[in-house]
């Protein structure tokens, strides 16, 4: 089968791997579509990925396809059924580490349901914590939403992860995929007052259709002046970039016991906080990782709004490549212009 490869730090084809032979509470799952993370695929590509050392790897882990074998022991899915989430974190060929591997013509998909239910869900018996949201997905879910399911969980479960509470006001810095999310969710879950900052206009704008009170460029002027223009300070700064000069320039902006919420990895082993910029008294939550049963846990409620109409994937996807053209679709996602990049199999 073939697969997407980093070969080394800014170099990236396509190559021949073994199909992989799913484990007794597995699923092999033929790939249907797949997207590139802006920020995790991307430092992936450059080399950047804190922990990550290993080249080559296989490349991937926003997917969506349908089951076509399943393991003896495996009790969650069916053939014929569509699961989000497959990976390889085990490649079959030894030559290539594991970048999650979803960008594979092929996947795997772990049964943690029956893993947990049967005592066996530890690593010595191959169970990943990356089981937990390996999902069926309904039906009638159109296949660019399921694919988004992969973006809006994580998202959907940061919420809880940074106690976001109904009446909150949030200023969003970034307005990507993962920043865009928030404004809606925010608009859905009940947020206060919500504000997004990006250095492109048209994100901005985006923002402001997706239900953003307010959008700011990085160095307008009306930013710094957001707290006296509100007559009060915010409750939460997300930093959806992660990024040490965002951490910073969201200390001045929040209130007494108020949080900076970076929601990514940062890219660096150690972070300056300019404590002084803030109030005494601040949270700083830092969610590099998902909380896999709150993220397993939202596909529910996203699945409703996407029933409702309230989440149109449409509104999030910029461009369609076909898988061989993976180079040019990580091109144009790098300009830092896009929101998700489709690729199709």
């Amino acid at each position: 089968m073939f697969s997407v490869a980093v070969l080394e730090p800014g170099r990236v084809a396509l190559v021949n791997v073994p199909d992989p032979a799913p484990g007794p509470y597995e699923a092999k799952v033929r790939t249907e579509l797949a997207c590139l993370c802006n920020a995790t695929d991307r430092k992936l590509v450059q080399g950047h990925f804190p922990g990550v050392e290993s080249y080559p790897l296989l490349l991937g882990h926003e997917t969506v396809g349908i089951v076509e074998a399943v393991g003896e022991k495996v009790r969650s899915f069916q053939v014929g059924d569509r699961v989000v989430g497959g990976l390889l974190l085990r490649p079959s060929d030894p030559a290539y580490a594991s970048g999650w591997g979803g960008f594979s013509e092929y996947v795997l998909a772990g049964d943690h349901a029956s893993m947990v239910a049967d005592g066996l869900a530890t690593p010595e018996h191959g169970y990943f914590e990356v089981f937990e949201i390996m999902r069926v997905v309904p039906p009638h879910i159109p296949i660019e939403a399921a694919l988004l399911l992969c973006t809006w969980r994580e998202v959907y479960a940061a919420f809880e992860d940074f106690n976001l509470q109904a009446g909150d006001d949030i200023l969003i810095f970034g307005g990507g995929p993962v920043g865009l999310s928030f404004v809606k969710f925010a608009r859905q879950l009940g947020i206060g007052w919500v504000g997004l900052v990006d250095p492109l206009p048209e994100k901005r704008q985006h923002a402001l259709a997706s239900g953003a009170d307010a959008a700011f460029s990085p160095d307008d002027a009306a930013l710094a002046e957001l707290t006296r223009a509100r007559g009060k300070p915010l409750d939460r700064v997300i930093d959806a970039v992660g990024s040490e000069s965002i951490i910073n320039a969201a200390l001045p902006l929040i209130r007494m016991s108020g949080s900076v919420c970076v929601y990514g990895v940062i890219d660096r082993s150690a972070v300056n906080v300019q404590k002084h910029l803030g109030p005494y008294n601040f949270n700083l939550l830092i969610h590099q990782w998902p909380t896999r049963g709150r993220e397993a846990r939202a596909q529910e409620p996203l699945c409703n709004w996407i029933t409702q109409g309230v989440l149109d994937p449409a509104e999030f996807i910029s461009a369609h490549f076909p898988v061989a053209q993976v180079e040019q679709a990580i091109q144009l996602s790098d300009s830092g212009r896009t929101l998700k990049t489709l690729l199709r199999f």
